[in-house]
């Protein structure tokens, strides 16, 4: 089936062009852009008007939870909840049960995604056995597997002999290495930021430096070994500053925050709202706009979910015993517009943060408009505000500290590999 877009304002970065024109989808693939009002006929027309048209979204970083946590999120939940947000490829992270550690754990996601998923997955594989920091997995099979990452995130490599070997094979293989920098130590207990706000509702603290001493360790082991080093959900000025001084100094590290990090601040947890309990934790006022210089220059290269649907009863507990994370996917974007309209992002900006530079940065054919790529797009109406209400979220995980939030930027037609799904 061949479907028109028209009237859109067509953005695409990887093209340099911000234009309205028209769109052209044959089957899987993007035929071709025409100018607006010249697209030839189709069996379908998307009347895009007062709409930007862009790539698919592309979420580096996600939690599909299948196999082994499926009453929290599946496959076919979670790549709804994906598209509802204008995502049309996820990465998804290891830490199921069991671990994707093997290649049957690898080939189940994929296959269980050709058949029940909503958009493009690919797996991330774990770093090391069990996510132990014991021994490597075998990290060549799971790559010809299909794998296009590796991470242990949801935990450290706290064994740092191994993560060097890690960073090494990264360069042989060209595939980044994903890191969860976390003092388990020095974070042991706690539940949100450790200072002024900590001491106020009596909750025990993280302090800042149990994500930066990794941070920094995991820098000079990159720097040591030359391999591709990308820090996962940054959320402390200090780590944005060592990130920020790596790359000045040529160290091949890229790096992500989440919009929970620059949406939000630990003053919100005075309500012990466990939907704002998420590891690491929402910090300062300061590291906010740390987090949104970052972004602006260009020491944080994407803007990631961390999407971490839980069942209810994993938040509805006190707050010291609550899961960690935020259910993320449903509302990133709208988030992310935020930056736009407060001037620390312009739209293009934003569009190869949460598109372009992760298809970069995993080595995939994604986030872009070209003929002949995936028809991968999302037409969202930037004007239109929406009232969050996660009890209508695709994902099983309803866990937002957004609730209620009045945001811009309606995701109205997501077509994910040609398939269109319509929302409003």
């Amino acid at each position: 089936m061949n479907i028109l877009i028209k009237n859109g304002r067509v953005i695409d970065p990887s093209q340099n062009i911000d234009v309205h024109s028209d769109i052209l989808i044959k089957g899987r693939k993007i035929q071709g852009l025409y100018p607006q009002g010249k697209g030839p006929a189709a069996d379908k027309i998307i009347d895009a008007s007062g709409c930007i048209v862009i790539p698919g979204l592309v979420d580096m970083h996600t939690h599909l939870r299948e196999p082994g946590f499926e009453y929290k999120e599946t496959i076919k939940t979670g790549t709804l909840a994906a598209v509802k947000g204008g995502f049309t490829t996820v990465c998804c992270m290891p830490n199921t049960k069991p671990v994707n550690d093997t290649t049957s754990v690898t080939e189940f996601i994929l296959e269980r995604s050709i058949k029940e998923g909503s958009c493009t997955v690919y797996p991330i594989g774990a770093i090391t056995t069990g996510q132990k920091s014991e021994e490597l997995t075998q990290l060549e099979a799971l790559l010809k597997a299909g794998c296009i990452a590796f991470s242990d995130d949801g935990h450290p490599v706290t064994n740092s002999l191994i993560m060097r070997r890690a960073l090494e094979y990264s360069k042989i293989f060209n595939v980044p290495i994903i890191s969860h920098c976390e003092d388990l130590k020095l974070s042991e207990g706690g539940v949100m930021n450790e200072g002024f706000v900590s001491t106020i509702v009596g909750l025990r603290g993280i302090p800042k430096a149990a994500e930066e001493v990794m941070v920094a360790r995991d820098l000079s082991l990159c720097e040591l070994t030359g391999g591709r080093l990308h820090i996962a959900h940054v959320s402390t000025a200090g780590s944005v500053k060592l990130i920020r001084d790596a790359k000045a100094r040529g160290i091949n590290v890229t790096a992500e925050t989440c919009p929970h990090y620059f949406s939000l601040t630990d003053e919100a947890i005075i309500s012990y709202d466990t939907n704002l309990k998420v590891n690491p934790p929402i910090r300062t006022a300061g590291d906010v706009e740390a987090i949104k210089e970052g972004l602006k220059d260009g020491t944080i290269d994407v803007i990631a979910t961390d999407h971490a649907p839980h069942h209810v009863d994993d938040k509805n507990k006190e707050f010291d015993s609550a899961a960690f994370g935020i259910s993320g996917l449903e509302t990133a974007f709208a988030l992310g517009l935020q930056l736009v309209n407060q001037g620390v992002l312009d739209m293009k900006q934003l569009i190869i943060k949460m598109a372009l530079t992760p298809s970069q940065i995993m080595g995939i054919k994604k986030g872009a408009l070209t003929e002949d790529s995936d028809a991968d797009i999302a037409v969202i109406n930037t004007e239109k505000k929406f009232i969050v209400d996660t009890s209508a979220f695709l994902s099983k995980g309803k866990n937002s500290p957004f609730n209620k939030w009045t945001l811009m930027g309606t995701v109205e037609k997501t077509i994910s590999m040609g398939k269109v799904f319509e929302w409003n």
